[in-house]
């Protein structure tokens, strides 16, 4: 038990040593000029979100995960870009900001090492396997949540950008320039593409170039059809092509696969449904209709 107690207060010592200097360390500095602007806009986006909620439970400075959220300085700067990407593939969620993240994967990695810890004392080798393995779990579950988020998001990009791209070419074949088209499509549409198509405007209309806007938005999205329009419209700009005809050739494009996905999410059924028809239902058809005779063989050997 003396041996159990010595690794839960080394256990302690170790998580207090990373948290400390984590919640007392500040930044040396502060960015200027445009990625100031745009620091900014991810700020207002987070406390006015396009759709309406409000994030009742924003990070606080002097909250607990205010101070825990600071440590993410610590971290490298590659773990950082990964991170906020992620978080961008998500679409930024109003529950979710970088430094929320890093204080709950903070908190996990002690919590639920704890845990771990408390399952596995019995046995100094089970104590530090459990708490290893809860340590882990705990540190990288936030990163699968946001993870999963992300892939929700790009479906639904997926799904809605062909109805977008028709709005969108409908609109300069009426005469609007391709900016007011986006502000078109970002106001009378709902959804992860009029979020997309608003924060483009707002990093072109903070200084951001257009050519950088639109390649930060093929830059936050895996949709292979999204970076495609993404890459056709910066090409278009740069070469002077006229943007309605690259348009409503994209448009024409994102209608036929989309198409082409449906009729492979048809041909797709034939071959998902055989499994549980095998698996559920003949075996019951086979007792409802094969049973009644297997007993009655049984009961005429049987000299009944």
């Amino acid at each position: 038990m003396a041996g159990v107690a010595l690794l839960f207060i080394g256990l302690g010592c170790i998580s207090m040593a990373i948290a400390v200097p984590a919640v007392l360390w500040r930044a040396p500095g502060t960015a200027t000029g445009v990625p100031r602007s745009l620091a900014a806009l991810k700020e207002i986006t987070l406390l006015h979100p396009s759709d309406g909620k409000v994030d009742a439970g924003a990070v606080r400075p002097g909250s607990l995960l205010g101070k825990l959220g600071g440590s993410v300085r610590l971290a490298p700067a590659s773990y950082r870009s990964k991170l906020q990407l992620l978080l961008d593939k998500a679409g930024n969620p109003v529950e979710w900001s970088i430094e929320r993240v890093f204080a709950l994967k903070v908190l996990g990695l002690v919590g639920v090492a704890l845990l771990g810890a408390l399952l596995g004392a019995h046995s100094p080798a089970k104590f530090l396997l459990f708490a290893l393995i809860g340590g882990l779990l705990g540190f990288f579950l936030p990163d699968i949540l946001v993870y999963n988020a992300g892939i929700k998001r790009q479906q639904q990009i997926q799904k809605a950008l062909p109805d977008a791209l028709d709005m969108l070419t409908v609109s300069v074949e009426a005469g609007l320039g391709f900016d007011a088209a986006l502000a078109q499509v970002a106001r009378n549409t709902e959804g992860p593409v009029a979020g997309e198509f608003a924060r483009v405007l707002q990093e072109m209309q903070i200084g951001k170039s257009r050519t950088d806007s639109l390649r930060g938005l093929g830059e936050r999205t895996t949709v292979m059809d999204m970076r495609t329009f993404a890459s056709a419209i910066v090409q278009a700009d740069t070469l002077g092509i006229p943007i309605a005809n690259v348009l409503r050739e994209q448009a024409k494009e994102m209608r036929l696969k989309r198409h082409q996905r449906a009729e492979e999410q048809a041909q797709k059924v034939t071959v998902k449904i055989m499994f549980p028809v095998v698996l559920c239902i003949l075996p019951s058809l086979f007792v409802i209709v094969i049973g009644p005779g297997a007993i009655n063989i049984m009961h005429a050997f049987s000299g009944r």
